[in-house]
């Protein structure tokens, strides 16, 4: 199953503005999402931009693969 990991921008923002310290980083495998601070990729991965055709989230710009994901 691939994995996509992307930065959410409008929390990203959000934690600018306001101070918070919330998580940016998105994981999103199969239906499943988690978020958190620190991603380790444990394989191969890519690096993908596809600004005409961008996730349904609307990241433009994510880390595809298929091997181990660890989330912190």
């Amino acid at each position: 199953m691939i994995t996509r990991i992307h930065v959410n921008q409008h929390v990203l923002h959000a934690n600018t503005k306001s101070g918070a310290r919330n998580p940016v980083i998105t994981v999103k495998s199969g239906k499943t999402n988690r978020y958190g601070f620190e991603v380790e990729i444990l394989g191969p991965s890519k690096v993908v931009y596809s600004p005409e055709k961008p996730l349904a989230c609307g990241a433009r710009l994510w880390v595809e693969t298929e091997a181990e994901v660890k989330v912190k």
